[in-house]
């Protein structure tokens, strides 16, 4: 058997066709192939997935039962792994007290060099922290502002309970909540807020305790708790990992923020902030940007503070070093992007002196900025050089050449892909013929003809976040590229400033798709709706009899198609539903048919042969047009959201958005995900937009979409403080000529600069 090789055989996750490859070790292998080919498939949800099953077993029953499980990959054979670190792009997130410094165990560290060397000195290392009592501010607990519940969004004075008043929809009218506010026997249910006394007031905001009354002729007992009160309870005092997207978005146009004024936002008490190091205080040192941070704890003198500011420094440098210096330790970690989180979790593992390790990274390019390519590759060499194999799924060139060995998958996506087309070196790649082969020396060429733009949205004194007072013109009717070196202030114009002028553009952003086993792409875009409602046309039914996540769901399943059992300190284990055979549907449902298909056949159908069965149908089609336009025509209206590969689920997205009419389009980072050869789809799809007459705004790092739009605003010349300055503005031929910063010299080289 061989040892230098980790050995998969008959793989079959997803897509993957019965895939038999040996993947060399302690080398760099770099994994790639159009999006959807099947490269997270392999890498992910086999290798990485055996890793974390079989090191799962070493653990006790006991405590098996209280970690994540890990099902059995989809392979014959799986050999030769070793223990693994995967680094990929799932947001840190975390509630309001996870910050930059408590996830990378910088912020402990900190805490222990005041405790040690601090003066005054005020106690251990606990008196500094916001987690613990000793040490937090005693008006906000240690989160640094203080949410109240905005009253005048709340509650419409004019009404009574029963014509409406409470404006939250979770405690409208009819609703369980609201019923426990009018059957409590408290409040005259149809009198105006405005004639309620002070107790009455009080009583429903802030009232709290049992009620026992007869309405209607029945004693009704329960607990009582006022709208205030319970609001904050069930959403305030959430963390926001613990809420769902779509509800922090219903609660946040009912509260607001205010900084917390006994600790000025820094979560401390005052005699934690009384102690100095250096002159400062450790909020000051953690609001400080890492890059700045750095020369301050170099400075230190004294045995002690060096041996301590030493083990800070080596962590602090190679966040530095993965293009992170303008982060703060203060950062919280929700307001981290993907790109940003990825690069954040790989700082946690450099400077290991494990060896013979697996490292497995998901674009760890992703958010970062041509000139800053080559820092992060030269971490991977250093991985490699200390005996471990590396294995990164990618899609930059850059990265791509620097590989030991590579692996393209394909030829296509989806149905199409989950094959090796090729595996070897650099050079056998690019003679190979695949699809990677045929764009990995393609460059697109500077746009020397741009469209002229038709006017311009200015915006004076822009100062969000990093901006120093910046006067932008943003032009219209054109495809501008939004540039900069990451936390240059891109996000902050275009996200902050202009949007908070123009809050009807449409917006595809980098959040998250959702992706729970009920989402697909039917769901997603809108397109179930449409289908339901022609089912319930054609048949006389209610439309909600063809979801099924409502009345139309099998009954044994709940509408997910399997049966999940779960084996106490076992796995969980899958089956399919026996009774709609993964259909979803209750059987009556699958009677009704539309031009011959039942509703599951309809969502069993490529968007390909949806655009066929729903021809006659405008509203559908353009949906579903807009799937096909971003290069998605492959993928079945059925297929849940958790199986899509990043770039799949970037598009379905795109796809989401762009089908809504407006005059002003903003896209961040939309190559996130996106194979070479479907950036040039994209492009397509952003000029199409443009030639309509639309205004198109992408924040971009990728150089092949630099060079094709019309006009550039690069800001810069580095990030956090260093940044916030508008560098260029201008036509990407003018930039090319006599622009300045690392954009400009990464747009004349074309790479690295």
């Amino acid at each position: 058997m061989k040892k230098d090789c980790i050995i998969v055989r008959g793989g079959r996750a997803n897509n993957l066709k019965n895939v038999d490859i040996d993947i060399p070790k302690q080398k760099i292998v770099v994994f790639t192939g159009v999006s959807g080919s099947g490269k997270s498939s392999l890498v992910f949800d086999t290798l990485a997935a055996e890793v974390g099953r079989q090191m799962n077993e070493l653990f006790s029953a006991f405590s098996r039962a209280r970690t994540p499980q890990s099902a059995t990959p989809d392979a014959d054979v799986i050999e030769n792994l070793s223990a693994s670190a995967v680094i990929d792009q799932k947001r840190l997130g975390g509630n309001s007290r996870s910050t930059v410094g408590t996830i990378t165990d910088l912020y402990a560290m900190l805490r222990m060099l005041f405790s040690r060397v601090g003066e005054p000195y005020i106690g251990y290392s606990n008196a500094f922290s916001f987690n613990h009592p000793r040490g937090c501010c005693p008006e906000c607990g240690g989160v640094g502002h203080i949410i109240e519940v905005d009253e005048s969004k709340m509650l419409d004075r004019e009404k009574s309970l029963n014509s409406g008043a409470i404006l939250f929809p979770t405690f409208a009218v009819g609703g369980y909540y609201w019923k426990s506010f009018t059957c409590s026997g408290f409040f005259d249910n149809d009198k105006p807020l405005k004639d309620y006394d002070d107790a009455e007031w009080n009583q429903l905001l802030y009232g709290k305790g049992k009620f026992d009354t007869v309405r209607g002729g029945i004693p009704l007992v329960g607990n009582f708790e006022g709208v205030i009160e319970r609001f904050t309870r069930m959403f305030i005092q959430k963390g926001t990992s613990e809420i769902s997207t779509s509800t922090r978005e219903k609660i946040e146009q009912y509260i607001r923020y205010a900084p917390c004024t006994a600790c000025g936002g820094s979560r401390l008490n005052p005699e934690a902030l009384s102690c100095k190091v250096g002159g400062l205080n450790i909020a000051q040192m953690s609001e400080m940007e890492i890059s700045r941070l750095i020369p301050v704890l170099d400075g230190l003198e004294g045995a002690v503070a060096k041996q301590i500011a030493g083990r800070i420094l080596a962590r602090l440098r190679y966040l530095e070093r993965v293009g992170l210096g303008y982060l703060t330790l203060s950062r919280p970690t929700s307001t981290l992007s993907g790109g940003e989180s990825q690069r954040v979790k790989l700082v946690k593992h450099l400077g290991s002196s494990l060896t013979d390790m697996l490292y497995i990274f998901d674009e760890p390019t992703i958010g970062l900025h041509e000139r800053d390519i080559g820092k992060i590759r030269q971490l991977f060499v250093e991985l490699r050089n200390m005996g471990n194999s590396v294995l990164i799924v990618e899609h930059d060139p850059a990265v791509i050449e620097m590989a030991d060995h590579v692996v393209d998958m394909g030829p296509l996506a989806g149905e199409k892909g989950g094959q090796v087309v090729f595996q070897g070196t650099l050079a056998g790649l690019k003679s190979s013929g695949t699809v990677t082969g045929e764009h990995l020396s393609r460059r697109f060429p500077l746009n020397t003809a741009p469209k002229k733009p038709t006017g311009f949205l200015p915006l004076r004194g822009c100062s969000t976040h990093n901006l120093k007072n910046l006067d932008v013109d943003i032009p219209t009717g054109v495809f501008t590229a939004v540039t900069g070196v990451a936390g240059s202030g891109k996000t902050s114009l275009i996200m902050g400033e202009l949007l908070k002028t123009h809050p009807e553009a449409v917006v595809v952003d980098q959040s998250a798709v959702g992706l729970s086993s009920r989402s697909n792409p039917a769901t997603y875009t809108g397109v179930m709706d449409d289908v339901r409602k022609l089912f319930a046309k054609e048949s006389g039914v209610s439309a909600a009899l063809f979801s099924f996540n409502s009345k139309g769901a099998c009954p044994d399943c709940q509408g997910l198609g399997f049966i999940y059992t779960e084996l106490a300190f076992l796995e969980t284990v899958r089956t399919l539903c026996e009774e709609c055979h993964g259909r979803r549907f209750k059987a009556e449902v699958l009677e009704y048919k539309y031009k011959g298909y039942d509703i599951a056949q309809v969502l069993d159908m490529t968007v390909r042969e949806a655009l066929g069965l729903f021809a006659d149908q405008p509203s559908l089609r353009k949906k579903l047009a807009v799937l096909a336009e971003v290069g998605l025509d492959y993928l079945t209206l059925g297929q849940p959201l958790g199986s899509l590969s990043g770039g799949e689920c970037q598009r379905v997205k795109l796809a989401q958005q762009l089908h809504k009419k407006a005059q002003l389009y903003i896209l961040d980072e939309p190559t996130t995900g996106l194979h070479m050869a479907d950036t040039g789809r994209l492009l397509e799809l952003i000029h199409g937009l443009r030639d309509k007459g639309n205004t198109v705004v992408v924040i971009e790092h990728n150089l092949d979409v630099i060079k094709s739009a019309d006009w550039i605003i690069d800001l810069g010349p580095e990030g956090g403080g260093g940044g916030g300055e508008l560098l260029f503005s201008g036509t990407p031929a003018d930039m090319a000529e006599r622009g300045v910063g690392a954009t400009a010299e990464c747009l004349r080289g074309n790479g690295p600069a």
